[in-house]
């Protein structure tokens, strides 16, 4: 089947950072300090795909679930945490999924 030039490319949509418009990559930090199930379907949308660091759960410390950090990758949210001071070790890494 050909495609006319009008349709060419149309119908196909990607959820990457690719298309990540630049507002939403501005507000991806503020996201930082939030758990992951608060996030608002435009901030879900925004982030889907990325990776996020999350505190590990152990009875000593009983942390909260929010994510310290957003990245392309672990490798990026292991530089995030290490420029906070904190030890990238001590966090699990997640890819966010699309809200549907």
């Amino acid at each position: 089947m050909r495609l006319g030039p009008a349709l060419k490319g149309a119908g196909i949509w990607y959820t990457t950072s690719e298309n990540m418009t630049a507002t939403a990559a501005k507000d991806a930090g503020r996201a930082l300090g939030r758990n992951p199930d608060r996030l608002t379907l435009a901030e879900r949308l925004a982030l889907a795909g990325k990776c996020v660091a999350l505190e590990i759960y152990s009875p000593e410390t009983i942390p909260l679930r929010r994510i310290e950090a957003i990245g392309d990758s672990i490798a990026e949210c292991v530089n995030t945490l290490r420029s906070r001071g904190l030890d990238p070790r001590q966090f699990e890494f997640h890819r966010l999924p699309p809200p549907y």
